[in-house]
């Protein structure tokens, strides 16, 4: 560091006091360049999400508005809680969404103050030599800071649009969670009913061979594949009441529900239809474009790191300080006070480091930040045919199972009740029929469960924060047998 200082003055002149008072005036007047306002920012999140948050996202930061959103919570916890109410109980009552505003504002503010430039330093002095008292004052400021605030204001704001459209990413991806959650938490419900079902009907049937093989009428083998399939009806009961509590509480700790509101809650009996027809196409590929989260953040890190590397090719060489001085000094043996005014200019000089690195650093950056643009654009496309092609598939095989698969096995169970009546069979056939229509069931769930869990990732996805929908394997079980 260099210092250079201005030669001292015998007087000084009254303006140096009117010019140290514009210079901090300005410097106070450009601290307050960059800034950031939260509740815009989630205004703007709420719209470019509406589909996901419909206007009610909002930080609670008061005992008021917690209560009243405890209040909504209630009354939203009084009825079977549908997706779209447990996307709204999410949205009010979550504190690991609560967290992830306040979190947002924090990284929105660090951002914004990139933007500003450092206070001013005050430096007081007082030396003593003989019958001399010297009083010194300097105010000084980083001159490159004054020199680059517009450019990096710019930075600022550009990191705050980034923090913007990460939070909008991280909206949908936590609300995607919910509706995926509630989707595996009805369908679990749902299959743990037929379960209980199959289980009853399974130990009827044991104790029924149980009581024939005693009396005579049934082979020790008839009897045994009757008790067989008696354990694994209890086997799959007991796996079925494990995955309708842990996809209950998954859903519950994704709506941060407390354990009174865990015993409040009460999910439908099952999913909901199908609609009447799926997403054309051409809805989902008019997605494919500047539009999405994915492609807008990837474009905002790019020109940032551009603007960075820009104003890092002038601050890794040097650094300049400004400072104003004013001094006085007290000669006590004359009686005098001489006043005493200058600046001091400091540079760093790039001896031992010429910033290479930091360039080097910068220049890989903007590189990466250009190849992750491209990616980005590149794999828009591709993960909304992806997308696009597990809702499909979901949707056709689901309404496949509805239409043609349960029809057919209901069928077949008229069939065969009327064939017991008529004593044309008897009650193990008739047993054997109600397990092959369980299966059919199952299959059914599990092909609606697959396509809403789709529809829920297909709509994340098109509006940019790619979400993988795999069509599962679907319940072998659920074809249509010629006979018995």
């Amino acid at each position: 560091m260099i210092i250079m200082r201005a030669p001292s003055a015998n007087r000084m002149p009254s303006r140096f006091g009117k010019k140290t008072l514009v210079v901090a005036a300005t410097l106070i007047v450009l601290s307050g360049c960059a800034s950031i306002d939260f509740e815009k920012t989630l205004a703007t999140t709420n719209r470019d999400a509406a589909g996901f948050t419909d206007g009610n996202l909002a930080l609670v930061q008061t005992k008021e508005q917690r209560a009243d959103r405890d209040k909504v919570a209630s009354e939203i916890l009084a009825k079977p809680l549908g997706q779209s109410d447990a996307v709204r109980l999410a949205l009010v009552n979550s504190p690991a969404l609560q967290a992830l505003l306040a979190q947002s504002w924090a990284d929105g503010s660090r951002a914004a103050q990139t933007g500003r430039i450092s206070n001013p330093i005050f430096s007081f002095e007082s030396v003593r030599f003989a019958d001399e008292l010297e009083l010194g004052r300097q105010l000084s400021f980083g001159l490159l800071d004054i020199l680059t605030l517009p450019q990096r204001a710019r930075i600022a704001k550009r990191q705050i649009a980034q923090q913007q459209v990460r939070l909008t990413t991280a909206v949908v991806d936590q609300i995607t969670q919910v509706r995926q959650a509630w989707v595996r938490a009805v369908a679990a419900q749902q299959s743990l009913g037929y379960a209980s079902q199959v289980n009853d009907a399974a130990q009827a049937s044991s104790d029924l061979a149980r009581r024939l093989y005693a009396a005579g009428n049934f082979s020790k083998l008839q009897r045994a594949r009757q008790q067989a399939f008696y354990a694994d009806a209890v086997t799959q009961l007991a796996a079925a009441q494990h995955a309708s509590v842990s996809t209950r509480e998954e859903l519950a700790r994704l709506l941060g529900l407390t354990d009174s509101q865990v015993e409040a809650l009460v999910l439908p009996e099952r999913l909901p239809d199908l609609p009447k027809t799926p997403r054309p196409p051409e809805e989902v590929g008019q997605w494919a474009s500047q539009s999405r989260l994915d492609i807008q953040l990837a474009k905002s890190e790019y020109e940032g790191a551009a603007r960075i590397q820009g104003l890092t090719a002038v601050t890794s060489l040097t650094d300049i300080e400004l400072g104003i001085r004013r001094g006085t000094v007290f000669d006590n043996a004359a009686g005098t006070e001489t006043p005493k005014q200058g600046y001091e200019v400091s540079v760093r000089l790039p001896l031992f480091d010429w910033g290479s690195n930091q360039r080097d650093t910068l220049n890989a950056q903007t590189l990466a930040a250009a190849n992750r643009l491209e990616a980005a654009v590149r794999a828009a496309g591709s993960s909304l045919r992806e997308s696009y092609s597990a809702y499909r598939t979901a949707f056709d095989v689901s309404k496949h199972f509805r239409e043609e698969v349960v029809p057919l096995r209901k069928t077949i169970s008229e069939e065969t009740v009327l064939r017991y009546n008529g004593m044309l069979i008897g009650v193990f056939e008739l047993l054997a029929d109600a397990r092959d229509q369980r299966h059919s069931v199952l299959a059914a769930i599990d092909a609606e469960q697959q396509f809403w869990l789709a529809d829920a990732a297909l709509q994340a996805t098109m509006l940019g924060k790619p979400t993988r929908a795999t069509v599962g394997a679907m319940v072998t079980g659920g074809g249509v047998d010629a006979g018995h």
